[in-house]
């Protein structure tokens, strides 16, 4: 095991061997005259000699300390480096963890934008249906519908989604029952007839319809959002989505909402990172961006498919 003296105490030798002054090396350190004079008389002991001394009102190195100073000063000066060297290294990928939904139809269309105002920092997008264990190390942040959030991770509000029932055009238009404002959704035309998102909406929109138990068991089960939609447009059925990731097919006429109700998602659509990153340049840099991106969309939302009328939630 090595055995080295207190770096307190080698930190207040460099620090008087620069400024040949106990007071000037005390004012760098944040530590009185007195406890410079202490951390150097510590030292001295450690290693049996004498490494100032006073001549008038200064204090000189004594030959034992002039061998060791420039010394101690190199490892100091490695140690900066070393530490310079991996905050760059840090600050020069950002990971950022979402669903496959968000990655491809919010993320990747605005990237561009961040790289051009950040090019030192590369980006990577980890594509997971899971919550990846953020203080783990297995992305730097994360973009997160949740309830709440767990102890240890920052949390930044960022909007609420709302959902809809979407189908293609073609399929809205060979099934008149579908038209007009609140049209009730058949069960047996539903895509992942057993997601959440479809209880939400019968229990907020069916203000006392049956709905087929038997029937929401069948028909096509994915795991996305986006295949989902991606069955929606090609007139499999209806599919409940967030309208506001779907923006570009929407106005391509690919997807098309039906009836005008929108009812709120459940928990809200969050930027949650640990709170150790929270002074990182790669993660404050992402951070102002995207609320940035954030506004600039609820700006341009005349259906209010996203809002942020509830406020950040706390925690």
């Amino acid at each position: 095991m090595r055995s080295l003296p207190p770096l307190t105490a080698i930190r207040a030798f460099e620090a008087a061997a620069r400024h040949k002054n106990y007071t000037r090396a005390g004012e760098e350190l944040g530590l009185t005259q007195a406890g410079v004079s202490y951390q150097i008389k510590n030292l001295e002991q450690r290693v049996g000699t004498l490494l100032f001394v006073r001549q008038g009102r200064s204090m000189e190195l004594t030959p034992a300390g002039e061998a060791l100073a420039p010394r101690i000063a190199q490892a100091f000066a490695m140690m900066e480096s070393a530490f310079s060297s991996l905050g760059d290294s840090e600050d020069s990928v950002l990971s950022i963890a979402c669903f496959q939904t968000v990655a491809t139809n919010f993320l990747a269309p605005r990237l561009g934008a961040f790289q051009l105002a950040n090019p030192g920092i590369a980006v990577r997008i980890e594509v997971s249906n899971r919550y990846v264990d953020l203080e783990a190390g297995e992305a730097d942040v994360a973009l997160r519908l949740s309830h709440d959030v767990a102890p240890g991770l920052e949390s930044h509000f960022l909007m609420h989604l709302g959902i809809a029932p979407l189908a293609s055009p073609e399929f809205i238009a060979k099934h008149p029952e579908l038209q007009g404002a609140d049209p009730a959704i058949p069960s047996d035309k539903r895509i992942s007839p057993v997601t959440g998102w479809w209880k939400l909406w019968d229990d907020a929109r069916s203000e006392g319809r049956d709905v087929d138990g038997a029937a929401q068991s069948r028909g096509l089960e994915f795991d996305s959002q986006i295949l989902d939609a991606a069955a929606a447009m090609s007139g499999n059925g209806i599919a409940i989505l967030a309208p506001a990731l779907f923006a570009a097919e929407v106005k391509a006429a690919r997807l098309q909402r039906i009836g005008t109700g929108i009812v709120r998602a459940r928990g809200a659509f969050r930027l949650v990172y640990p709170e150790v990153r929270r002074h990182s340049h790669k993660v404050r840099a992402f951070r102002q961006w995207l609320l940035r991106e954030i506004q600039t969309q609820l700006a341009d939302d005349p259906d209010h498919l996203l809002d942020q009328t509830m406020g950040a939630p706390q925690g």
